[in-house]
């Protein structure tokens, strides 16, 4: 067994989205050397980790592992993702470690990691609900962890004048682009029509894209309430982004948002676009802020890549 000072390990992703970039980063504080190999083309893929490049560019990032793997003195290859699963397991000198994060166990994705995940020395899921779709009883439930420093709670004025959104108004955010199909966002639009209409009062849905990450606390403590209407997840941040900053959820019951929520109020889950529009319209009229902080504090990323470690650790 190797200590953690001594690790090199290869990380291979599909795209460096930021919760993939601060997984390396707390692996890195806690001394494994990390090396990262990105498939081509992720400019055209930003902010969709499934998305789909063309054969061309998975061809490509094949001789790229090789000759990585040849150069470098590796102990270990973590699998990000369930598409750079194949270049991990097809090589046998070193364990493999596959991460999964949601929509890599459905539909196209999903047969190519469970196609690959036999083969992996130790598997990370981000919830039951993924455990479960994947099949397997022997992986570890490791949720992607949460920025305790950055996602803080900020006076919600001082946010809305920073982002500029009108001060004495009510805000809803879907934390996302309208265009990132998965989130669903016509679902977000009804639920604050109807519950703007219930209320009698005007509510607005208000989204973020193209910001950058350092922004996206002022937005999320701007809001009175996080809305998040995705078809399915694995662990999605920006639950717990929300949590940390004490800022109220609704959210449908996808991955493990309802293990997270639990005790977390005012917040809910609902299962029907009526649930959810009475869900928020009893968070906006409770007008407070949540305990979720206290709540999140297990799944900070200091935590999390513990849990890595000790994973990493555990193989020969």
């Amino acid at each position: 067994m190797v200590d953690a000072t001594d690790l090199r390990v290869l990380h291979l992703v599909t795209a460096e989205e930021v919760f993939f970039t601060q997984q390396i980063d707390v692996l890195q504080s806690k001394g494994v050397d990390c090396t990262v190999l990105v498939v081509p083309g992720q400019e055209q893929v930003d902010g969709d980790m499934g998305a789909r490049r063309g054969p061309g560019e998975y061809l490509k990032f094949l001789p790229r592992v090789r000759r990585e793997l040849r150069r470098g003195d590796y102990d270990l290859i973590h699998a990000n993702y369930g598409l750079t699963a194949p270049y991990a397991v097809t090589q046998f000198r070193l364990p493999v470690v596959m991460t999964l994060w949601g929509s890599d166990v459905v539909g196209f994705d999903g047969l190519v990691t469970k196609a690959c995940a036999w083969r992996a020395d130790a598997v990370t899921v981000r919830s039951e609900e993924m455990r479960e779709l994947l099949g397997r009883a022997d992986v570890h439930i490791v949720p992607s962890g949460v920025d305790m420093d950055k996602f803080r709670p900020i006076d919600q004025t001082d946010a809305r004048e920073r982002v500029g959104w009108d001060v004495e108004g009510t805000h809803v955010l879907f934390p996302y682009s309208p265009d990132y199909e998965r989130k669903n966002y016509p679902l977000a639009e009804r639920v604050v029509e109807r519950t703007s209409e219930t209320m009698g009062e005007e509510i607005t849905l208000q989204t973020i894209s193209g910001i950058d990450h350092d922004e996206v606390p002022y937005y999320v403590n701007a809001a009175d309430c996080v809305l998040l209407t995705s078809r399915h997840e694995g662990s999605p941040n920006t639950v717990k982004e929300a949590m940390a900053c004490n800022v109220p959820v609704v959210s449908t019951d996808v991955g493990d948002v309802r293990e997270r929520l639990e005790g977390v109020s005012p917040s809910d889950v609902g299962t029907t676009e009526i649930e959810l529009g009475t869900s928020l319209a009893g968070v906006v009229r409770a007008r407070q802020r949540s305990n979720g902080r206290d709540v999140v504090r297990e799944v900070s990323w200091d935590r999390i890549g513990d849990k890595i470690l000790n994973i990493y650790k555990s193989l020969d």
